[in-house]
């Protein structure tokens, strides 16, 4: 294991990784109180060099960072910084978004392109893990609240952005009841380089998960959904994804399990990774 000494600090003194493809994105832990917006550096560490993107598109805009990703740009050998930013007084208005290109050195604002209902109360990312970066496309899975007085009502949307085209669409969830209900957990991730959905949802047994798992088969057809396994999970805390070779990796009261070691709690379980993997 090699140590590193981060060569810039930031405000509350706690550095959060954004994404590493050869050059690493670091940001702020916290939210500057002051600004709203946290300073972003680009830093390459094997030759001792790093960036501090400062500056936005919206200087006369009271917004407050939301959504930080960074992506590798492939088409043209770039790296690019994508940030979704809210309205600070208003949850209502549609986020605002720019984006940083490396070669240029310089954001640029980007039109959100989608229809954003007026009844629109609040929104929110249902996951706070890093988004997945899937056959060029970053993906954020948004938490929508609607309606207005007493009728209100709870929504999921997965937006996806083109690094290359620099473009937005909407990708449903799968078409089955059980994404109805409120009650669910819903994360974002990757499995073998495809765009997939994980799902919690309590058990009859006390201190019991079951997580479901979604795959979407042919990218950006909602058709190709397929829920590829539902795992039972004793005293699940944090979910880590899948490793690139497609063990589950999460984390329970008794510590780190990946992928086959999940065989000490249920037999089925261990049954149903093994054959996935």
């Amino acid at each position: 294991m090699y140590e590193l000494r981060i060569p810039f600090t930031f405000h509350s003194g706690f550095a959060h990784l954004v994404g590493c493809n050869g050059i690493l994105c670091l940001t702020d832990y916290r939210t500057n109180r002051h600004s709203m917006l946290n300073d972003v550096f680009l830093w390459n560490p094997s030759i001792r060099m790093f960036r501090r993107l400062s500056g936005t598109c919206f200087k006369r805009r009271r917004l407050r960072d939301f959504q930080l990703e960074f992506a590798y740009h492939s088409q043209n050998n770039d790296f690019k910084v994508v940030r979704i930013s809210k309205h600070f007084r208003n949850a209502m208005y549609p986020p605002e978004v720019e984006v940083y290109t490396l070669s240029s050195d310089s954001w640029k604002r980007i039109e959100l392109g989608i229809s954003w209902r007026p009844n629109v109360l609040i929104y929110d990312c249902n996951c706070g893990f890093s988004f997945p970066f899937v056959c060029g496309h970053l993906h954020w899975l948004l938490d929508i609240t609607e309606g207005s007085g007493q009728h209100k009502y709870r929504s999921d949307m997965i937006l996806s952005f083109d690094v290359n085209s620099e473009k937005f669409r909407k990708i449903p969830l799968p078409d089955d009841d059980s994404f109805k209900g409120i009650n669910f957990v819903k994360c974002l991730t990757m499995f073998k380089e495809k765009l997939a959905l994980f799902q919690f949802q309590g058990c009859l047994q006390p201190h019991v998960t079951v997580c479901f798992v979604w795959v979407m088969n042919e990218y950006g057809v909602p058709e190709s959904w397929n829920k590829l396994y539902e795992v039972p999970i004793e005293n699940l805390t944090i979910f880590g994804g899948f490793t690139k070779y497609g063990t589950l990796i999460i984390r329970t009261n008794s510590g780190l399990v990946e992928g086959l070691v999940t065989v000490i709690f249920y037999s089925d379980c261990y049954n149903l990774i093994r054959n996935f993997i």
